[in-house]
């Protein structure tokens, strides 16, 4: 009863691929790929439970439901503020955050071959039209970019745009071999199927699609899978061998990322042996995400000090070759926030924090600092310090470090 009130809250969907391969059933409820799939009732609060059980028709359940969704934060990070305006309206399919880089939502790419539990995109897979991002209309994509030639990398995301067929994605890929559009160096591709649904990238679609990518990469272009592993579990399977492989031969380059996720991966040791594993396969290690403040943030979040230290923890058994990871890294609304080390001021912990992106480009590297909280889990939980406001006793070594590492402007 609890699992089927979940499923008319969140999206739930699953592959038999998932289902056959992942999931230890002689141990489901403990199992990482099970919890990374399957809603659980702790995803949401004890007063979303009473709200949903003091329903007496299917009218004020559905009220009730889409007042706890619009509760959990649908668009975090200010992702709406990513929409461009051009021409005189808005362009819903599309994110423009970071000056080089345009993210575009394939209206037939917005579901997945299997829903993650703590998707922070949630929001695209339910009945709430008015948060979705999508497009079908690949002549203003190419439109666009034509006009904004300062943009050098075009994001393919979602849901999951290798759900999409062929026919459909091509419509988007050959836009890019207009030479109007030869500024757009580096396409990447978000998607999740490699560890949920590998057959994608096999047998005949998946070697047309793979030779389209070829072609990309042979016309100049740097392609690049962004592919979506939380488990070392999904990484273990020939099918998905088989598919990193057959990527690798077509000259794509996969990059990997995860957030870090209470019930999933919240440990040093697993996302060591995750790594080593994918540097074996012949994939990067791209970044360690904290999770974001959506949907059941509660039941998934990790504090950010007990992040940083899983983080740290697993850097410090891996080689060289891994270090590529950044992390733990906050996609917040101002930008990417690395939580990059802790130290103590005057007496003072304080956490030392970096801009990776950021909506305003003059503070892309720049280092500052808040307050040391163990259970702040999210950017909006940290308060800043301001050290032209601190006194120069407590604080003077902390401002020797600021004319040290901050860049000047």
């Amino acid at each position: 009863e609890d699992f089927k009130k979940l499923t008319k809250i969140f999206p739930f969907k699953v592959s038999k691929y998932v289902l056959d391969e992942l999931i230890d059933w002689s141990a489901y409820r403990d199992d990482p790929i099970f919890r990374l799939v399957f809603p659980v009732r702790e995803m949401l609060e004890e007063r979303h439970w009473e709200l949903l059980n003091s329903a007496n028709s299917p009218e004020e359940e559905r009220e009730v439901i889409k007042r706890i969704r619009y509760d959990l934060n649908p668009h975090p990070s200010g992702q709406q503020k990513n929409i461009p305006r051009w021409r005189g309206r808005e362009l819903g399919g599309l994110q423009h955050k970071y000056r080089e880089t345009v993210l575009f939502f394939p209206a037939q790419g917005q579901t997945c071959h299997t829903y993650c539990t703590y998707c922070f995109r949630w929001a695209q897979f339910v009945n709430l039209d008015e948060h979705k991002f999508r497009s079908k209309d690949a002549a203003l994509l190419r439109d666009y970019l034509a006009a904004h030639t300062e943009v050098s990398d075009l994001l393919f995301t979602g849901g999951d745009p290798m759900h999409m067929s062929n026919k459909h994605f091509f419509e988007y890929l050959d836009i890019l071999m207009d030479p109007e559009l030869e500024h757009v160096q580096n396409i990447r591709i978000g998607t999740k199927a490699l560890a949920y649904y590998p057959m994608r990238f096999l047998g005949a679609e998946g070697k047309i699609f793979l030779q389209k990518l070829k072609s990309l990469r042979e016309s100049g272009r740097h392609i690049a899978l962004m592919a979506h592993f939380s488990h070392p579990r999904e990484l273990q399977t020939a099918t998905v061998r088989q598919a990193v492989e057959a990527i690798r031969q077509a000259g794509v380059t996969i990059r990997t990322q995860s957030p870090l996720v209470r019930p999933v991966n919240a440990n040093a040791d697993v996302w060591a042996d995750m790594w080593r594993e994918q540097v074996k396969m012949d994939m990067i290690p791209y970044y360690m995400f904290v999770e974001r403040d959506t949907g059941a943030h509660g039941y998934f979040s990790v504090p950010l000090a007990e992040a940083l230290e899983i983080y740290n923890k697993a850097m410090a058994s891996v080689s060289g070759l891994i270090k590529t990871v950044r992390g733990p890294s906050m996609s917040a609304d101002p930008g990417k926030v690395l939580v990059d080390g802790l130290i103590e001021v005057g007496g003072k912990k304080l956490f030392v924090l970096k801009f990776i992106q950021a909506r305003n480009r003059d503070e892309i590297n720049k280092i500052f600092f808040a307050e040391y909280d163990p259970r702040a889990t999210w950017w909006d939980e940290l308060k800043l310090i301001d050290f032209d406001a601190v006194t120069e006793r407590t604080f003077q070594p902390a401002k020797r470090m600021r004319r040290h590492f901050l860049p000047r402007h």
